[in-house]
């Protein structure tokens, strides 16, 4: 465990993405097997443990101190895992360090009564770093910003391969991946086991400015709707079927009526959308699918689910991810004209004739479902990240409202020190209801004047969280931008908003003249 918490300790503090990737790959080849292959699955969220919970670790530590101690370091510090690693009482001696590999072995294979015991012993052994390393394994919140991605990059770095060649294999490997890493070291064939239907990396866009614009010729570029579902790949192989997220997480078990519209032999990518009358609903829709790892008939009568497909990958034996756009795109709309079904559909192109054209269009969509507009290079092959030049997107302005700071709650990591994390509310009559809450949008200073307003203004502590004065002549006005809105029970003004954050800080402005609920309804409408 030693050497793994080193390794997190390190990826944590170390912010550029080049010093990341020879870290990793350092650990890999520093490691010994299966400690390095099991570091790896945990990097990539592979790793996963039925019966230890946050809510575990907790309880452990509430017996050891006193509860209310705990309380107050945990708001103080607002990371379970730091604070559990800090004020754990050291017994130094008490146990030997386990391995890396040990502490996931045994956790997999203990009952659930045992869980307790064994990690309080490992609590003992470790150091604060080890102690810290092991309660973000355990609840599976590693956030030492390294993607599966970038993990799977430094492992093929190893061998002298290619991102691409690793991501291939990947679906036909269990960990801890000792072939994988027998391969890479020269020492094993490629692994044959590779699974049908591998996930093939996404080519991803960058967002339009306005001197991007200025230098682009409109006539070199597609454009299409961007839907406001979650990208996906869709993989059909030989009667193998996989429905996979833009980062390679395989969601197909939480869409089988997706799988059941797949063509065969065929790779696409896409927008997962809710249908209904033929047409794409809202994200809100969508979202009683997300995070599921099962679903129910209910569910899938209620919220049947379906892809607007926007590329074709690949076909058949045929890899065509080197062809342009625009002959991918014939690709694609053949084949979704002779193997056309309920809720498969191609995303429709929008004609370009010059800039200010398309930004009407992009002004005036033709569905609450779209979020804005692709631009993509008609000449542009299908490559792998975020390729500068190729491909844009252009969502549409966002809304915003005046709406006042109701609650705060202190952040984690580098903010556990500050109030950053804001519910904010709009009138209803004569009282603020909740409408959002937002964690980012202002800059580092505001922060700091925003934590000095919280400190000076709280009314009431409802642990962790403190209310701020909020009456109609004193209280903090944020401009809120946000993406979309949707009706919503489970929150008392009724409307839920999509990706809020704050705008701007607007000390000049009253509380009393924020906006009230009914112009949210309005947006509704």
């Amino acid at each position: 465990m030693k050497r793994f918490a080193a390794l997190l300790d390190s990826l944590a503090y170390q912010p550029q993405r080049n010093g990341k990737l020879r870290l990793i790959e350092a650990y890999l080849r520093d490691t010994p097997d299966p400690d390095r292959g099991w570091a790896l699955a945990a990097l990539t969220g592979n790793i996963s443990f039925k019966h230890a919970k946050a809510g575990l670790i907790r309880g452990l530590a509430e017996s050891r101190v006193d509860p209310v101690l705990f309380g107050l370091s945990y708001d103080y510090v607002g990371d379970l895992a730091e604070t559990v690693a800090l004020i754990w009482p050291a017994k130094p001696g008490a146990n030997r360090a386990p391995e890396l590999s040990e502490v996931i072995e045994t956790l997999n294979a203990a009952s659930k009564a045992d869980i307790p015991r064994l990690v309080e012993s490992w609590l003992d052994a470790l150091d604060p770093d080890g102690r810290w390393a092991l309660i973000k394994l355990m609840t599976g919140a590693l956030r030492v910003g390294v993607s599966a991605r970038l993990a799977k990059t430094a492992t093929a770095a190893l061998g002298g391969q290619e991102p691409d060649e690793i991501e291939l294999v990947w679906p036909g490997l269990e960990a801890p991946y000792e072939n994988l890493f027998a391969w890479l070291e020269g020492k094993a064939e490629r692994p044959s086991g590779i699974a049908r239907a591998p996930f093939r990396p996404v080519m991803l866009s960058h967002p339009i400015e306005d001197r991007d614009l200025a230098q682009l010729n409109p006539h070199d570029f597609a454009a299409e709707w961007k839907w406001d579902g979650i990208r996906v790949q869709a993989v059909s192989d030989h009667g193998e079927k996989r429905l996979y997220s833009r980062t390679g997480e395989d969601i197909s078990a939480a869409f089988p009526d997706v799988m059941d519209l797949l063509p065969d032999d065929v790779a696409l990518d896409g927008e997962l959308l809710v249908f209904r009358e033929g047409a794409p609903a809202t994200f809100n829709d969508l979202q009683q699918r997300l995070n599921r790892k099962t679903v129910t008939k209910p569910m899938l009568r209620d919220f049947p689910a379906g892809i607007r497909a926007y590329d074709i990958l690949h076909q058949g034996e045929d890899d065509l991810r080197p062809l342009n756009f625009r002959e991918r795109r014939a690709r694609l709309e053949a084949l979704l004209t002779t193997a056309a079904r309920d809720r498969l559909d191609l995303s429709p192109l929008v004609p370009v004739t010059n800039w200010d054209d398309l930004q009407t269009k992009r002004s005036n969509p033709p569905s609450p479902a779209v979020e804005g507009l692709m631009l993509k290079r008609w000449d542009s092959a299908y490559l792998p990240g975020r390729v500068r030049g190729e491909w844009f997107k252009w969502k549409r302005d966002p809304h915003l409202v005046d709406a006042v700071l109701m609650y705060a709650q202190r952040g984690h990591g580098k903010r556990s020190s500050f109030y950053s994390d804001y519910t904010f509310g709009v009138w209803k009559g004569a009282e603020l209801v909740p409408v959002g809450k937002a964690y980012f949008g202002f800059t580092d200073e505001e922060l700091k004047e925003i934590d000095r307003f919280v400190r000076n203004n709280t009314e009431n502590k409802f642990g962790p969280v403190r209310e701020v004065t909020h009456t109609s002549e004193t209280g903090l006005v944020f401009e809120v931008a946000f993406e979309g809105l949707a009706r919503s029970a489970r929150h008392k003004s009724g409307v839920a908003m999509r990706f809020p954050r704050i705008n701007r800080l607007r000390w000049d402005k009253p509380p009393r003249d924020a906006d009230r609920i009914e112009t949210l309804e309005a947006m509704l409408a």
